[in-house]
C-alpha cells in the first residue's frame, strides 16, 4: 500500500476535519469545566500554572552535528523543527534531547551516518514553523520531524489557523523532497501543575488539535505518530524521574520515552519498514482518515499515514488511512558515541 500523495485540503474539509476533532476532544469534566467557566476558576487556576511553571531560564543544548560518523555511505541529512519539545527544554546534554536520540538510533538501524539540524525554539506555536521550515529547506533534508501544539493550546491558538501553518510547514517540506513525520499536540491534561476543571478543558483542547493535525498533515503526504499522554502513567507513577526539574517538561527519560515512539515511524518514512509486534492489535489496520484521527487521539503512540484500498485513496468517508501501534526501540538515556559537531549553530535559534 502506498502514501497517500501530497495534497492540501480545502476549506470545507478543514471545517470537516474541525468537526472530527470536535468528537475526538472527550473529556470526562468538560461540562464542569465549561461551567466553572464563567466563575472566573478556570482564569484564576491558568494564573495559578504559570506561576507555578518556572519561566525557561537557559536554552537547550545544541544538537547539530553528525551521529554515526563511523558508518560507511553518504550522511542521511534530519532536521527537527517545532517548540521546547522538539528542542529538548529541560535536559543538560545534548546526547539528551530528542534530536540526538533520534538521529542516534536512525543511525545505527541503518547503518548509516545522520546529519541533523535543530531549528526548534523554545515557545514556539505552529505560526513560527515558518521560518523554521524555511530555514530548514536550506539544508535540503531527507527527513523532517516536528514537534509543535502545546503552546498553542496555552495560547488558544483557534485550531483551524494552528493547524493552516502546521500544514503550509508539511508541503513545503513534502514539495521539496523531505519525509515529514509530525508528533501531534501532546495531552496537557496530563500536566501535574495543570488542575481540575482547567486540566479536563486542557485535555480537550489538546485532543481537538492532535485529531486536526492529523487529518491535515496526512491529507498532506506526511506521517503522524500521537503523543497524547503517551508518557502519562509514567509520570504519575514516577514523577520525579519523568518530569523535568520545572515538572512541565520532560526529563532525559521522559525525551527517550517519546523518541523511542517517534523512531519506528521515521524509519518507515524513509522506506526501512521497522520491526512489529509478532500480534497486531484492534487499533491496527485501514479507516477513514477522520477516524483513524479519531482513534490516534484517544490512543497514544498510534502511527497514521495514508493509504490505498483496491487503487483508490479514498473511499465514501474520505481518505483511506493506516493505523499501526509500532514497538519502542532504538534509543536511550544514554546514546554512544557522542555526536561530532560538523556544522556550526544556526543563528537566531535558540
Amino acid at each position: 500500500m502506498g502514501v497517500a500523495g501530497s495534497v492540501v485540503p480545502d476549506r470545507p474539509r478543514w471545517q470537516r476535519a474541525l468537526r472530527v476533532a470536535r468528537l475526538a476532544a472527550i473529556g470526562t469534566g468538560a461540562t464542569v469545566a465549561a461551567a466553572a467557566a464563567g466563575t472566573g476558576v478556570l482564569l484564576g487556576q491558568a494564573r495559578q500554572a504559570r506561576r507555578t511553571i518556572p519561566m525557561a531560564e537557559a536554552p537547550p543544548p545544541r544538537c547539530d552535528g553528525t551521529y554515526g560518523a563511523k558508518f560507511p555511505g553518504p550522511a542521511i541529512t534530519m532536521v527537527i523543527l517545532g517548540d521546547s519539545s522538539a528542542a529538548g527544554y529541560g535536559v543538560h546534554r545534548r546526547r539528551e534531547t530528542p534530536g540526538a536520540l533520534l538521529a542516534t538510533g536512525l543511525s545505527r538501524r541503518l547503518q548509516r551516518p545522520v546529519r541533523l539540524h535543530r531549528f526548534a525554539v523554545v515557545g514556539a506555536i505552529s505560526a513560527a514553523l515558518k521560518f523554521q521550515v524555511e530555514a530548514a529547506l536550506e539544508c535540503d533534508p531527507e527527513v523532517a520531524v516536528i514537534l509543535i501544539g502545546g503552546n498553542d493550546v496555552t495560547n488558544r491558538t483557534p485550531p483551524a489557523l494552528a493547524v493552516r501553518y502546521l500544514v503550509e510547514g508539511v508541503r513545503a517540506l513534502r514539495a521539496a523532497g523531505a519525509e515529514v513525520v509530525v508528533g501531534t499536540c501532546p495531552d496537557l491534561g496530563a500536566i501535574r501543575p495543570i488542575q481540575p476543571p482547567l486540566r479536563w478543558l486542557a485535555r480537550r483542547w489538546s485532543r481537538q488539535l492532535a485529531a486536526a493535525q492529523t487529518i491535515a498533515v496526512v491529507s498532506a503526504g506526511g506521517w503522524t505518530v500521537s503523543l497524547g499522554d503517551l508518557l502519562g502513567p509514567r509520570f504519575d507513577a514516577e514523577p520525579g524521574r519523568m518530569f523535568a526539574w520545572d515538572r512541565f517538561h520532560p526529563s532525559a527519560d521522559g525525551y527517550a520515552a517519546a523518541a523511542a515512539a517517534l523512531l519506528p515511524t521515521v524509519l518507515s518514512a524513509l522506506g526501512h519498514g521497522a520491526e512489529r509486534r509478532p500480534s497486531p492489535t484492534r487499533l491496527e489496520g485501514v479507516r477513514s482518515l477522520p477516524r483513524a484521527a479519531q482513534e490516534a487521539a484517544r490512543h497514544p503512540g498510534t502511527e497514521v499515514s495514508g493509504t490505498q484500498v483496491r487503487g483508490s485513496e479514498s473511499g465514501p468517508a474520505g481518505r483511506w488511512a493506516q493505523l499501526r501501534r509500532r514497538g519502542l526501540f532504538g534509543v536511550g538515556t544514554t546514546p554512544q558515541p557522542a555526536p561530532t559537531v560538523d556544522s556550526p549553530a544556526v543563528e537566531g535559534f535558540s
